[in-house]
């Protein structure tokens, strides 16, 4: 079945940009983060085009499910644990590492009478204040962590950074020294960093690091793009035109009728809207690109369809290529336009556009 719309993956792009993270981490193991299907990427593709990474990190257990069917045997680390005591037999069964946040998990574990033995990562609350413990209580949750039968090995200690993006935000130095202050009497391997703790924070690369907005190539940098950080955009996503008409000086288009033709003009219709994931906060005079020229959004994208200014590619024809984000046209200028993240942009791609794999 032919889809218009449809998103290219990059393979070749996925293993550049997790080299450029074993290149600025120095030396530091590699946790690939693919939860949310991988940013949106597929995560069972993105973990083979991965495999050169240390370990996978996924928030879901179906999403470790997901690695293992697919034959991928790499160490999987459960980032948000498990949320069940009826849970644990299957991350058993997955051979899946299990971040440890609350004090319910930790009770879990000390009732665990099954014969696994888990590798555990303690997670420190450092001022996310979203999962994880007090510093103040490292030492202690740490020991009885080390005392359960179920846990193999000292428990490896994690924290999350707040607002490494923000490259001159103190916050993050905060952030550091507090998890070295609360770990300095224990011996397990550290992680720190996400995406922008690797780029920009050298003192946050520890045992581990944790990249994943990088490895699809995007900047976690407001107002950066991916490539301008050597990274390569992973995910072109990408329709074409079924329909081109010429609609007097006067007409309006669309829903709403929010954009007016100035004079006649050329509009194309592309097979692609919120329906496909293109998110509907973005408006009038968004670029795209048609033959390699930029065509702009002309009135309010739909469930399937969107309308574009054809005016400066006057040999655009139906069948050609409309580009909505990809190498030439940042998802991140995308994001920006449209309010929101381009993390945001990836994950909300939806099931009803077909994935190509290059």
């Amino acid at each position: 079945m032919n889809r218009a719309a449809r998103a290219t993956i990059d393979t070749s792009a996925l293993r550049a940009n997790l080299n450029a993270a074993k290149e600025a981490s120095g030396g530091a193991r590699i946790m690939a983060v693919i939860k949310a299907n991988a940013y949106g990427h597929g995560i069972v593709p993105a973990a083979r085009a991965l495999s050169g990474a240390d370990a996978f990190a996924v928030a879901r257990m179906e999403e470790a499910a997901a690695i293992r069917e697919a034959g991928m045997e790499q160490v999987v680390i459960l980032l948000e644990g498990v949320f069940h005591a009826e849970q644990i037999p299957q991350a058993a069964s997955l051979d899946a590492e299990l971040v440890v946040h609350s004090h319910e998990q930790l009770e879990m574990l000390e009732q665990y009478s099954g014969s696994h033995r888990f590798r555990v990562w303690l997670k420190i609350d450092t001022g996310m204040n979203r999962l994880g413990f007090p510093p103040e209580d490292a030492v202690e949750l740490e020991r009885r962590l080390a005392a359960c039968a179920g846990v193999a090995g000292r428990p490896r200690l994690m924290t999350h950074l707040a607002s490494a993006d923000l490259q001159t935000d103190p916050f993050t130095t905060d952030q550091i020294r507090r998890f070295r202050e609360a770990t300095a009497e224990l011996k397990g391997e550290r992680s720190i960093a996400n995406s922008a703790g690797v780029l920009a924070w050298p003192d946050s690369h520890s045992d581990w690091v944790r990249p994943g907005i990088m490895l699809y190539g995007v900047s976690p940098f407001e107002g950066r793009s991916g490539e301008g950080l050597g990274l390569r955009p992973v995910m072109t996503l990408a329709s074409e035109l079924i329909a081109v008409k010429t609609v007097p000086a006067g007409g309006r288009v669309g829903y709403g009728g929010v954009w007016t033709a100035s004079r006649d003009t050329r509009i194309g219709v592309a097979a692609i809207g919120y329906g496909d994931g293109y998110t509907r906060h973005l408006g009038s005079g968004t670029p795209v690109l048609v033959r390699g020229k930029t065509a702009t959004l002309a009135g309010r994208i739909s469930m399937d369809l969107i309308t574009l200014n054809l005016e400066e590619i006057p040999d655009a024809r139906v069948g050609d290529e409309v580009i909505l984000w990809g190498t030439g046209l940042p998802v991140e200028n995308l994001a920006r336009k449209a309010g929101t993240i381009p993390y945001e942009l990836l994950c909300g791609v939806t099931q009803r556009v077909a994935m190509r794999l290059v």
